[in-house]
């Protein structure tokens, strides 16, 4: 058993609520302990009292008085580390952001949104651990592929799930994406417009770039701009999809010539290019921020921190988070 200790909250921790964070550092504590150390003042926020719904902020530092149960780092979540985890502090370690009608998560690489063949856990599964006394379940209002990470909208009610819904449809929605792609784009900024049409292939669906007309496509439209480069050899792009297609910006990407580092379906590489040494061969595509309108007024506004494997390779290139502002 530890003496008193110090813990900052990290970046990925803000607006989380106390409750939720000590369940996620520290699963083994029980709710009405956590209350009462909470109620005597024993646990503390920035040397202030604090309550089970307060929200913590990035910097802000937590007392902990000596507990019976072993603090778990948070470290970041694979499918690895999520092995045999409860559904739950899963979740809560996943926690951006949380009010009445709207929690956002930030989904790490790996995890599926949604179940299908070979999906052993999904998002969608998880999100009955957190049914609430009424029997309602977290609604999903938006997907991401599987290997991207980032940004993701659930609804806690079925009224704010179809108005969280109604702003997707009409597009009432800024998502950001940050990439990691082969080359440097000519044009700084630029549109990229093309047709999709799913086929099927021995490896899952697949999308392509079809012509104006052919049956079953659809219009995808993206806009990117290059924040920073590695020389000639990588590029940093922030994108964002118009429309809201299947591994759009993924195709679109490989469609101009700047395939996204570690896509397993739609990089293609020359003999000559070599995968950059120190960084992970993953998908880098991470869904950075989304702007959405809250189901009760005003905006729900929130940042992803890169996942651990891009905030390697930003480190490995020099980059600097600061330079996207």
């Amino acid at each position: 058993m530890a003496g008193v200790e110090q813990v900052k909250i990290e970046d990925g921790e803000a607006g989380m609520r106390l409750d939720r964070w000590f369940k996620a550092h520290y699963p083994g504590l029980g709710f009405g302990h956590l209350q009462k150390l909470l109620r005597s003042g024993q646990i503390r926020l920035d040397g202030g009292r604090a309550k089970a719904d307060t929200r913590v902020e990035p910097g802000q530092t937590v007392r902990i008085p000596p507990l019976d149960v072993d603090r778990k780092e948070a470290g970041p979540l694979t499918p690895r580390t999520m092995r045999g985890r409860d559904d739950g502090d899963l979740l809560a370690q996943m926690l951006l952001h949380e009010d009445e009608k709207v929690f956002v998560f930030d989904k790490p690489a790996g995890l599926a949104v949604q179940g299908g063949s070979g999906v052993t856990r999904s998002v969608d599964q998880m999100l009955e651990a957190w049914t609430n006394r009424k029997g309602e379940k977290p609604r999903l209002v938006h997907r991401l592929d599987r290997d991207t990470s980032g940004v993701l909208v659930v609804a806690r009610t079925r009224l704010a799930a179809m108005k969280l819904s109604e702003a997707f449809r009409a597009r009432e929605t800024k998502k950001t994406y940050w990439a990691l792609v082969k080359g440097v784009p000519k044009k700084r900024e630029d549109k990229i417009s093309t047709w999709l049409v799913k086929e099927p292939t021995p490896d899952g669906d697949r999308m392509r770039v079809a012509r104006h007309g052919e049956a079953g496509a659809d219009h995808a439209v993206s806009y990117y701009r290059v924040i920073e480069q590695a020389g000639q050899a990588l590029a940093w792009l922030e994108m964002e999809p118009y429309t809201g297609r299947t591994h759009q910006l993924r195709v679109h990407a490989a469609h101009i010539g700047h395939p996204i580092i570690g896509d397993p379906k739609y990089f293609e590489a020359d003999h000559n290019w070599e995968f950059p040494g120190g960084m992970q061969n993953r998908l880098h595509l991470h869904a950075r921020r989304i702007v959405i309108p809250h189901p009760d007024g005003g905006v729900v506004d929130v940042i992803a921190p890169l996942p651990a494997h891009m905030r390697q390779s930003w480190n490995l290139l020099g980059f600097e988070e600061a330079d996207a502002a």
